[in-house]
């Protein structure tokens, strides 16, 4: 049976960053979608982009594609933007899917959940970038994408797009904390991911905030979507199905 997948990327990411894990689901028989968001277009305003923009365009693709059954897959920052879309689409959704991604409470930005040395990096990178902040090659090669050799963390740091601050210090929209939503949910944990401290993990720090929810692992880094795409397709068709 074909199922219907949205992935949604990450801060510093387009859809074609996601390209490489949608093209196993579809090999597997799925009908995949790989939206940019507002904020990471070419040509997109980064100073003024906010979370609600990015919202409302992963909301705009899936009506206007008028999608139904959606697993909506989030990756990383990407869970603040399915969370904001969720109760707007509701009708539309089969399952939330969280690939190490933030689940927030009503009223929490981004910024509230990670460690405060982030803070203070995003602080000063956005105030010299005009409201954009852009990843530094050393972290993502040692916390982001530690499971890659150093040639595929070049090539793929290559391919990141500056990101609007905004959308990292605007709260999130939520009429209600996410595990009142009536939609199943998933909570895909990739164990080797730093990108989060592990005294700060991902799991089950944020994973618990869903309620009730099905836990998936696989091994692997924050960045799957370079250096695992098939193992990471294979982590995610386990967390979508019913």
């Amino acid at each position: 049976m074909s199922d219907t997948y949205v992935l949604v990327h990450g801060a510093w990411h387009t859809g074609a960053e996601m390209e490489a894990t949608a093209e196993h689901l579809r090999a597997a028989g799925h009908a995949v979608h790989c939206p940019t968001l507002a904020g990471n277009r070419p040509g997109d305003d980064r100073s003024r982009t906010g979370l609600a923009d990015a919202v409302a365009s992963l909301v705009e693709f899936v009506e206007a594609h008028d999608l139904h059954e959606v697993r909506l897959v989030g990756h990383s920052y990407g869970g603040m933007v399915i969370s904001g879309a969720a109760e707007r689409i509701a009708p539309r959704l089969r399952r939330l899917v969280y690939v190490n991604a933030f689940v927030p409470l009503p009223g929490q930005c981004l910024n509230d959940l990670v460690p405060p040395h982030y803070v203070a990096l995003f602080d000063a990178l956005a105030g010299a970038q005009d409201n954009a902040v852009m990843l530094p090659f050393e972290i993502w090669r040692e916390a982001f994408i530690n499971d890659a050799d150093l040639d595929l963390a070049r090539s793929s740091y290559a391919q990141l797009n500056p990101h609007p601050y905004r959308t990292f210090t605007d709260a999130v929209d939520l009429p209600r904390p996410l595990a009142e939503l009536p939609v199943a949910k998933s909570y895909l944990n990739c164990r080797q991911d730093t990108a989060m401290p592990h005294g700060l993990p991902w799991h089950p720090r944020l994973s618990e905030r869903l309620g009730l929810f099905r836990l998936v692992e696989c091994d692997g880094s924050h960045e799957m979507w370079f250096s695992q795409p098939r193992a990471l397709a294979d982590a995610i068709l386990r967390a979508g199905r019913d």
